[in-house]
């Protein structure tokens, strides 16, 4: 069966999609990626969304219609891959712009009806919703995913997708799957270097890398109840914000910023390698920050103290690109669907009980 996943991160660098042959295991042979970042106007209101504003449901619809018409035109990119066989599905995450489990919901903007329409294909959108209903957190939805595509009988791996926010699968040798964020991946680096950069990320980590590392800074930035908290637990722009950043900044305004960068660098990496245990065996990562130099050196620098020998590599030496995953893993979720299986796990999401997830939007 070929199915589209698409996917556009906290990051909002764009849309990630990916056309996929999924075998009667549900094991996915990559046929063809797209990608396209988002129009200037949409990117800037879809930022503007993140925070309490005037007219919100007037705007946060249009920016649905917006956000299905980009989605759409990434399918029609992926078609030519298909050689002309139908595509049965479209597994598509839509934007976050509100994540609030304690309140009841997580919104991701999409007008899943006006892309079914627009593609011809049967979208399956809205696929956090369900798992918010049975009183999970709706996030992260990948570990089971990941389970399928990188576990290995034996041996215990912790595979790392660093978008806008991080989270962790761990895949243990006996099988088990857990998983939760661990806080900001690229949400903070990306603000700090459009701040001070006008870039809207830090290429390879190159201006961290001429920077110093702050150990006060990062203990304050590290002192926050979101740490401390046992899984499971998500977040998102609602807590890792520029309000969050500038109010323990206040205390180093003799740092040079790319000291603040470089130390931001190093709190996505301490917060992830918290979660390595002496007997994981590898870390994969995945996402955005897999493409970031000076993020993987000071990632593999945090587990080499906690588990020497512990291989740190990206998804791609797993056969996956790391831009890949996370669009391929709701192309999986929408087949999950499609079948009337579930798609989350009560153990990593903290829900009552196993879900079909999705909202369905026939052709």
């Amino acid at each position: 069966m070929l199915c589209i996943g698409l996917m556009s991160g906290t990051s909002l660098d764009g849309i990630d999609g990916v056309l996929a042959r999924f075998d009667a295991d549900g094991r996915p042979a990559l046929l063809g990626h797209a990608h396209r970042a988002f129009a200037p106007a949409l990117r800037a209101e879809l930022l503007a969304l993140q925070q309490p504003s005037a007219d919100e449901l007037h705007r946060a619809a249009v920016a649905a219609v917006g956000i299905a018409d980009a989605y759409a035109e990434v399918v029609a990119a992926l078609l030519p891959a298909a050689n002309g066989e139908p595509v049965a599905l479209i597994g598509a995450h839509g934007q976050t712009v509100r994540h609030r489990p304690d309140c009841g919901y997580t919104l991701q903007l999409l007008d899943g009806a006006r892309l079914a329409e627009r593609s011809g294909i049967t979208v399956i959108a809205d696929l956090r919703s369900r798992d918010v209903a049975a009183g999970g957190q709706g996030a992260p939805l990948v570990p089971a995913f990941h389970a399928a595509v990188f576990g290995a009988a034996g041996e215990e791996r912790l595979v790392v997708n660093i978008g806008g926010i991080a989270n962790v699968s761990r895949l243990g040798a006996d099988g088990a799957v857990a998983g939760h964020d661990t806080g900001p991946g690229n949400v903070l680096l990306d603000l700090w270097v459009e701040r001070n950069l006008g870039e809207p990320f830090d290429r390879n980590g190159a201006w961290a890398s001429i920077g110093e590392l702050d150990d006060l800074l990062l203990s304050d930035l590290l002192d926050d109840d979101f740490f401390f908290r046992p899984p499971p637990k998500s977040t998102g722009r609602d807590l890792f914000n520029a309000d969050w950043l500038d109010t323990r900044l206040r205390a180093y305004g003799h740092l040079a910023p790319e000291d603040v960068q470089r130390t931001l660098v190093e709190l996505t990496a301490a917060s992830i390698a918290h979660e390595v245990t002496p007997e994981t065996a590898s870390v994969i990562v995945c996402g955005g920050g897999a493409r970031n130099a000076e993020l993987m050196l000071a990632l593999a620098a945090q587990v080499g103290m906690r588990a020497p020998g512990c291989a740190v590599e990206t998804s791609a030496e797993h056969g996956v690109a790391p831009e890949h995953v996370e669009a391929l893993a709701f192309a999986w979720l929408a087949l999950r669907h499609e079948h009337g299986l579930p798609g989350n796990l009560p153990a990593v999401t903290g829900a009552a009980g196993p879900r079909v997830l999705g909202a369905r939007h026939p052709a």
